[in-house]
């Protein structure tokens, strides 16, 4: 999941050293990139959403004199083609495309990077693919299980109870899905418009902090390239939202007790409305040999300061030594 950005500093411009596309089939092509220093240490981010597409913001986390980061935009996400396309796009999809990704560049293995609905794909791929693993940081992470669901769609109500009467207009929240996916893919323009303002408000009350009044977001003109790119977004966030996330059986964590051998953070904001603490809390207990950090002050923000410090704590202890900083050892963050 993800939401909108209250710190998001602006694009650093880092041209990459490489870039390209990857056609992984049933008509859909990847747009990836390189950045950084070759021979660096192998990282991919895996972004947000599902469908908010790589940002070079996310470079902000590494040392790029250590590192050789790979983003690249999930099918139908950013640059990669055709945009907004949900047909062939689900999680077993997206997992053999980041395989795909990792074989295309020739890197034997690498360090995943993944927050919120990047920490689903994340926790995905390793399950399926432990050797490509050097290791794993999940911030913020979202499981795309029912509970997860129902917080998103009723539970939140509790906290912003304004905001959620805004999101539902009166409808049970079991039934929200499927007029907002309709509303996305088959609405008038004026529905679209109409349905994306109240869901954008929604994401938005969710990513301000528990104490502060919730925000509101006003949203770009309809025929504008930032709307369409957030209707592309709403697609197909609704999309593997209405279908459960794809997720295979017994959910994500089913296979965690078997990735002792791979090295994993776990990085949480105790103020994130969005993912639920909780579910940090459950990959750090099903995974051994996980480290758990709490980000006190953060929420679901990854450019929070005290989010950010932390996140680049963790990979320049990984840059340096292979491992993860052991828990208490994160600026901002607490056992």
């Amino acid at each position: 999941m993800s939401a909108p950005s209250a710190f998001d500093p602006p694009a650093h411009g880092v041209h990459p050293h490489a870039s390209g596309w990857l056609d992984v089939g049933d008509g859909h092509r990847l747009w990836w990139s390189r950045h950084g220093t070759p021979g660096g240490r192998p990282a991919v981010v895996l972004h947000g959403g599902p469908g908010s597409g790589s940002s070079t913001r996310h470079l902000a986390f590494f040392d790029l004199t250590r590192w050789d980061v790979t983003l690249f935009d999930q099918r139908g996400c950013g640059r990669s083609e055709p945009p907004g396309c949900t047909e062939h796009n689900t999680l077993p999809h997206l997992v053999a495309d980041v395989e795909a990704l990792r074989r295309h560049l020739g890197l034997p293995a690498w360090l995943l990077v993944g927050g919120s609905w990047g920490a689903t794909l994340a926790l995905a791929y390793v399950a399926c693919h432990r050797a490509s693993c050097l290791g794993v940081l999940l911030r913020g992470a979202f499981l795309g299980d029912a509970a997860d669901l129902a917080w998103f769609l009723h539970g939140a109500r509790a906290l912003r109870p304004e905001a959620h009467a805004d999101f539902t207009l009166g409808q049970p929240a079991h039934t929200l899905l499927a007029p907002y996916h309709a509303a996305f893919h088959h609405g008038t323009p004026d529905e679209a418009q109409a349905a994306l303002h109240r869901w954008l408000n929604w994401e938005a009350a969710l990513a301000s902090p528990q104490h502060a009044a919730p925000a509101s977001v006003t949203p770009p003109p309809p025929d504008s390239a930032e709307t369409a790119g957030l209707l592309v977004r709403a697609r197909i966030q609704t999309h593997y939202l209405l279908h459960g996330c794809f997720l295979p059986p017994g959910g994500l964590l089913a296979q965690a007790q078997a990735l002792s051998t791979v090295p994993c953070v776990v990085l949480h904001g105790r103020q994130d409305l969005v993912c639920r603490p909780v579910n940090g809390w459950a990959v750090h207990q099903a995974w051994p040999g996980s480290v758990m950090h709490w980000v006190d002050e953060a929420g679901h923000e990854p450019f929070h300061p005290a989010m950010q410090r932390a996140m680049q704590h963790q990979l320049a202890c990984f840059a340096e030594h292979g491992r993860f900083a052991p828990a208490g050892h994160a600026p901002g963050s607490t056992a």
